[in-house]
């Protein structure tokens, strides 16, 4: 009876090949969190291929229902009601703006921008958590102002925002620590101006 023949063992992976591994599944990872675990999870579909693949879940809100068609009156349905699209006057821009706040102290940031308008955000505080107020206030002084979120001791707030009336739309932030706090605020979208008043 002769003895089995164990195959040879494969060379182990060398550093390099493990770096290039490693760099391409962080990639693959990168892009499943944005084109599939956001839109689905999250209801943030910066790509929209959330929505283009039936992914997208949409946030819950309390707001009212925007009317079907927004700003210039370019958003509607398309491709039979499997998707949307939304043309803007206003051309796309980022901005990036930060201020420190006192202890006690509190500021607002503001983006400009006409009903229908849409833009994401991203905020964070460093030095500790702040009591946050999202709200939007009316071009027209009509009393449309309105409050979209609130939160106390929040270190930071991500999402998408689309404007139901014309006017001023932004956080206001209030320092109720013992030390200074630095907020940082990145917008991306179609809007006039990021602003602090």
């Amino acid at each position: 009876m002769s003895e089995p023949v164990i195959p040879p063992l494969p060379d182990p992976a060398s550093p390099p090949r493990l770096v290039r591994a490693t760099l391409t599944a962080a990639a693959l990872a990168g892009v499943l969190l944005v084109t599939v675990v956001l839109p689905a999870e999250y209801g943030i579909d910066p790509t929209r291929i959330g929505r283009a693949t039936g992914l997208y879940r949409a946030p819950e809100t309390a707001a009212e229902p925007l009317p079907e068609s927004t700003g210039d009156g370019a958003s509607a349905a398309a491709g039979g009601g499997t998707g949307s699209l939304f043309k803007s006057a206003t051309p796309y821009r980022s901005d990036e703006m930060s201020l420190t706040l006192a202890p006690g102290e509190g500021a607002e940031i503001k983006a400009q921008m006409n009903a229908g308008e849409r833009l994401v955000f991203s905020w964070t505080s460093t030095g500790g958590g702040v009591d946050v107020d999202m709200h939007g206030e009316a071009a027209d002084k009509t009393g449309g102002d309105r409050s979209y979120w609130t939160g106390e001791f929040e270190s930071g707030g991500h999402g998408a925002f689309e404007a139901p009336m014309t006017g001023n739309h932004g956080w206001f932030w209030q320092n109720l620590n013992d030390a200074p706090v630095t907020i940082t605020v990145k917008t991306s979208g179609f809007y006039s101006r990021l602003f602090q008043p």
